[in-house]
């Protein structure tokens, strides 16, 4: 075996692993293990969603970048805020579930602000109702993390004409938490909450770790501008 196939087999090892924690702290917990190696284990999976959603959001964004505020919403290592800030924008808040992440995205020097919070069972901060210019959240709306709940708090945080970019995974796994989701951004559409901006389909989104799937994942990224 090769020395890339070698790297791979064992990030595939590690993402397997993930689905045997159940419980909130156990998923935190495993995050927190994971986060010195996240960056570079994400990069052998050909992990593409990060850059797609800054694309995503970059194409539509036409005010002024530098003084617009971004939340990034299960902000990891900060994968998502370097594409950002690639695309001009500068002001970034970050909110992530595992302490062990955000001590990698402070020492990035990128955020102004960063918050340890469960998604989908702390409560929604209220001093951020209505507070940003750009509200993104990547990689983690799947099976096994945040309920599709959250992307009404998502909603809630973005300021009217603001944007609010979501990804998620097309694969065999995912497929009933995707059209779970779907059905909520479609009836948050149906209540004059947001408008679809852009939903792109995206074939080669990561490579596939599941023993039911080869080659590649596909997966989507949704862009809403909010009401």
């Amino acid at each position: 075996m090769s020395a890339v196939d070698n790297a791979f087999e064992n990030v595939k090892a590690i993402i397997l692993s993930a689905h045997e924690s159940t419980t909130s702290w156990e998923k935190v917990n495993f995050y927190n293990s994971w986060a010195e190696n996240y960056d570079q284990d994400v990069a052998v999976l050909d992990y593409r969603a990060p850059s797609l959603a800054a694309n995503s959001i970059s194409s539509h964004f036409s005010v002024a970048r530098e003084a617009a505020v971004v939340l990034d919403v299960a902000c990891g290592t900060g994968l998502v805020t370097k594409q950002m800030k690639k695309h001009g924008f500068g002001h970034f808040v970050g909110v992530d579930g595992s302490e062990a992440m955000l001590d990698i995205a402070r020492e990035s020097g990128l955020y102004q602000n960063l918050k340890q919070s469960m998604l989908g069972e702390d409560p929604f901060p209220v001093q951020w109702a209505d507070l940003f210019d750009v509200v993104v959240i990547v990689g983690a709306l799947s099976i096994g993390q945040v309920p599709v709940g959250v992307v009404r708090d998502l909603c809630k945080a973005c300021k009217s004409g603001g944007y609010i970019c979501m990804t998620t995974r097309s694969n065999l796994d995912n497929l009933e938490y995707k059209a779970a989701l779907e059905s909520e951004l479609k009836r948050m559409e149906e209540e004059g909450l947001w408008s679809c901006v852009e939903v792109t389909e995206v074939d080669d989104w990561e490579r596939a770790v599941s023993e039911q799937e080869d080659g590649y994942i596909s997966g989507v990224v949704y862009l809403y501008k909010k009401l």
